[in-house]
């Protein structure tokens, strides 16, 4: 699936950094243009990847390259001010050669969580492919700001896009590990599952070709019909076997292949990957019963991809998600594991959003008491300076 990324904030701009990285080691193809959006100058000077020219900084009339300070509101503004400086952008891209539009976002922050959404409905304004999400919630031990802002950016950034994919940083960081250093692994625990997500079906010169194709219309069904979506992923090292193919795949579903693997263990291992993928980590946390729709990509060395293990583990997710529209497919790559990637796509029951929510709407409520407080401690200090004061004549 070829996209136009664009990312919004630091985090967003810091995740399309490293696809572009990902793209250049595996040559998956994934990224047709990069685009880095910030109100602060110094995020932009911080990337690799991303060219020059496709790095957009906003808002520089209101906070002179200086950022937003985690204030959604004006990341917002700023975003709906500067929209047309971001077209000047987007216009380079070929979008005859897009399936869709990925805009990245940090949901905490303030540039991101703020012009995100802006830039999603401006997109689907203009633009007739699809407009997709990926959001990154912030740990709950970020603070308070950040998770008001991403209960507030998650409601309108669900519903300004056609799908919404979500990485939970709650879910991954480590105790004890260093900020930069637990961005660092969340950033490429992001890339490698939506990496292979978004490259199956992408056949480049010398490449084999997938016995069951995953291709682009298969994930835009997959994510058609909008809310959020999750995504799982196992992998296992195996041994690279020069002789492989696609023949292999048909011969191996009788006891054995032409080079010498056993069908039962291929089958056994993709079984296996696919229920560690579905009831592991997933980048959001939920129930997988009731998702809406699915998508099972398999991925590795072909001689290990057979269509009976693939089968199996596409009718196992049938039966525990309880969807009638699961897909499913391989991705041949001659690297020396085997992985599976399941897209859970419409989920519902996810215990994070629902806290989330709770915490804009008890936001909203105090909000009018927490202004008035504030309005009358200022009162207060103001009229206890002047009794302080004394006349000058």
């Amino acid at each position: 699936m070829k996209l136009a990324m664009i990312g919004f904030g630091q985090a967003g701009g810091k995740i399309v950094d490293r696809f572009l990285e990902y793209d250049e080691r595996t040559g998956s193809g994934i990224v047709r243009a990069a685009i880095a959006v910030n109100s602060a100058k110094a995020d932009l000077m911080g990337l690799d990847r991303i060219p020059q020219e496709n790095r957009v900084l906003i808002g520089q009339a209101r906070v002179k390259g200086h950022g937003v300070g985690a204030d959604n509101e004006l990341g917002a503004e700023i975003a709906e001010e500067d929209i047309d400086e971001v077209q000047n952008a987007i216009d380079a891209i070929p979008t005859h050669e897009v399936d869709a539009f990925l805009v990245v976002a940090g949901m905490g922050g303030g540039t991101g969580s703020g012009g995100a959404p802006v830039l999603a409905k401006h997109l689907k304004r203009i633009y007739t492919i699809p407009v997709y999400g990926l959001g990154v919630l912030p740990g709950t031990d970020e603070g308070g700001i950040y998770t008001l802002n991403a209960a507030r950016s998650f409601q309108t950034f669900v519903r300004e896009v056609d799908n919404l994919m979500v990485f939970d940083n709650d879910s991954w960081r480590k105790a004890g590990e260093s900020v930069e250093g637990g961005y660092e692994q969340i950033n490429e625990e992001i890339v490698r599952r939506f990496g292979v997500l978004f490259g199956a079906g992408e056949v480049g010169d010398g490449q084999e070709v997938a016995e069951s194709v995953v291709d682009s219309s298969e994930i835009i069904n997959t994510l058609s019909g909008g809310g959020v979506s999750t995504v799982g992923f196992a992998s296992e090292e195996v041994e690279l076997n020069t002789g492989g193919g696609l023949l292999s795949r048909f011969t191996g579903n009788d006891g054995g292949d032409a080079d010498g693997l056993d069908a039962a263990n291929t089958t056994n291992r993709i079984t296996s990957l696919v229920r560690k993928a579905a009831l592991g980590r997933l980048t959001l946390p939920c129930e997988i019963d009731g998702a809406e729709r699915a998508l099972l990509v398999l991925s590795g060395p072909s001689e290990y991809l057979n269509r009976k293990g693939i089968e199996r583990g596409r009718k196992w997710l049938e039966e525990e998600t309880g969807s009638m529209e699961v897909r499913g497919g391989d991705y041949p790559r001659n690297e020396p594991e085997v992985s599976a990637v399941i897209l859970l796509a419409g989920v519902t029951n996810v215990p994070r959003i629902k806290r989330l929510q709770q915490v804009a709407i008890e936001a909203q409520d105090n909000i009018e008491d927490i202004q008035a407080e504030s309005e009358d401690n200022l009162e207060s200090l103001v009229e206890d300076e002047e009794d302080e004061l004394e006349p000058l004549f």
